[in-house]
């Protein structure tokens, strides 16, 4: 299991993402799509071409690069992905499964207080 992190989050504590899997940044934190979006494209295509329904995108940094890795594991993974929803409440991360194929989407309440 690998938690794809969209964009690196310099101070930021991601221990608990690790519960998930283990951690690997697809862009630098001081990367920016300002002109063109095809070289990250070319990138995501590269880093997330083995993603699968065991994975999980931690969806943080440029809303640009997010909606990008999001596209390109729904095109590899048949419309389904899992991603890494932050509760400020609760200091930890829930799992959110999205399936494009599907009317909606889900969320992992295994680990999830409901009764908050």
């Amino acid at each position: 299991m690998t938690v794809y992190i969209v964009q690196e989050m310099r101070g930021r504590d991601l221990t608990d993402a690790l519960a998930f899997g283990d951690l690997e940044i697809l862009l630098p934190a001081e990367e920016q799509l300002t002109f063109s979006t095809q070289p990250t494209l070319v990138r995501m295509n590269r880093m997330l071409r083995n993603f699968t329904d065991s994975d999980y995108l931690l969806l943080s940094g440029d809303p640009t690069a997010i909606a990008l890795a999001a596209c390109v594991v729904a095109k590899i993974n048949n419309g389904r992905f899992k991603v890494l929803k932050w509760d400020r409440k609760e200091n930890k991360y829930f799992p959110l499964t999205v399936d494009t194929n599907s009317k909606k989407s889900t969320v992992d309440t295994s680990s999830y207080n409901v009764g908050r």
